[in-house]
């Protein structure tokens, strides 16, 4: 049974959502704000930097190389040359200080790559610095993907041991220790997206254990506003969710909300219910294609099967100044397929779906 919502603009702040809903609706509630109320900031949009700032680690040599690179973009795409220079200047003072308090962290069984990675990022910085003094932007956007890339790289080797705290009550649930890649295959081309189990590891498992399941594998696209949602996820059929072949029952998965700072998600309710606002989250709405559970309005706790990627418009609903964060559950982003992603309609469906990497992260229960 295919759901809707129907939403409209506040022209007041001309960034506030306001969405009407029916009482069976699985969509965005109504709701009132002031700008104050509004999340703040210069936020990240890049949904891979996203993810290489969420990770849990504590390492703030390593942080301060990926600054370095990651605040460079808004430099290059601006030709602002002298901080630039300023940003891979400091790269390299921290390549040379800091390389052992890095490994330090780094798992044994990595020590050795993550030293070979950081001698890899030192020829990186040594390539940008010549392409910056010729104004070279090509070589030096390549040699920024590089090493963040390998960044990345060293970050999640940083993490011994499983992080997060999943409370005992969600222990019937899958849950995913860590990340998986799900590609999907759609009738407007093929869409990556990294899900995120250490901030979101019960709604992230749901979703890499019904991809696996097949679940998705046909189902259409039952919602594609043009500015803000792409909905799938609903069965044929008069059931709004997955309704599990072995208890015969419908699988409600909660409402996930990882804060800066915490080892254990926020769960049962949305921020706001909670009375938190402004909230510094580890996976926010600020990415273009960020992947969230849909749930009914009336219930924080009802999701299950129904996901949406979030297509917001920069002029309309600017990253860091959206009215999501908080009242729906983010556990992926879209890395590759923006394309196929802005082309899909309610006239598309997924053809298949499949779990690449990662699939040794998933834990169901027996």
């Amino acid at each position: 049974m295919t759901k809707f919502f129907n939403y409209c603009l506040s022209t007041a702040l001309a960034i506030a959502l306001c969405f009407g809903v029916t009482q069976a609706a699985w969509a965005l509630p109504q709701a009132s704000f002031t700008l104050a109320s509004l999340a703040q900031g210069d936020a990240i949009t890049d949904p891979e930097a996203i993810l290489r700032y969420a990770l849990p680690i504590d390492n703030q040599q390593i942080r301060n190389l990926q600054d370095s690179m990651e605040f460079m973009s808004k430099d290059l795409r601006a030709k602002r040359w002298g901080p630039i220079a300023a940003s891979a200047k400091k790269a390299s003072r921290v390549l040379s200080i800091s390389q052992d308090a890095i490994l330090e962290d780094v798992v044994p069984s990595f020590k050795e790559q993550a030293q070979t990675l950081l001698s890899e990022i030192e020829q990186d910085v040594a390539v940008m610095k010549e392409a910056i003094a010729t104004k070279d932007r090509e070589t030096i956007w390549t040699k920024r993907r590089e090493i963040l890339n390998k960044v990345g790289a060293i970050e999640e080797a940083m993490i011994a041991e499983y992080p997060t705290t999943i409370p005992e009550e969600y222990a019937n649930l899958p849950r995913l220790l860590g990340r998986a890649t799900v590609e999907l295959k759609t009738t407007q081309g093929d869409i990556t997206v990294v899900v995120d189990g250490y901030n979101a590891p019960i709604n992230a498992g749901n979703f890499v254990d019904l991809v696996q399941r097949g679940f998705y594998d046909g189902l259409p696209f039952v919602r594609a506003e043009d500015l803000f949602i792409l909905q799938t996820g609903d069965p044929e059929g008069p059931e709004q969710g997955f309704i599990d072949p072995k208890t015969k029952q419908y699988r409600a998965i909660p409402m996930e909300i990882m804060l800066a700072g915490d080892n254990e998600a926020t769960y049962g309710a949305t921020l706001e219910d909670l009375g938190i606002y402004l909230a510094d989250l580890n996976l926010p709405f600020n990415a273009y294609g960020a992947l969230a559970l849909a749930r009914p309005a009336d219930d924080a706790n009802g999701g299950s099967s129904q996901v949406f990627f979030f297509k917001f418009d920069n002029e309309l609903a600017p990253p860091g100044f959206n009215l999501m964060d908080g009242r729906y559950s983010v556990f992926g982003y879209t890395v590759d397929g923006k394309d196929a992603l802005e082309a899909l309609t309610k006239a598309d469906k997924i053809i298949s779906a499949k779990v690449v990497k990662g699939l040794d992260n998933l834990v169901v229960p027996s």
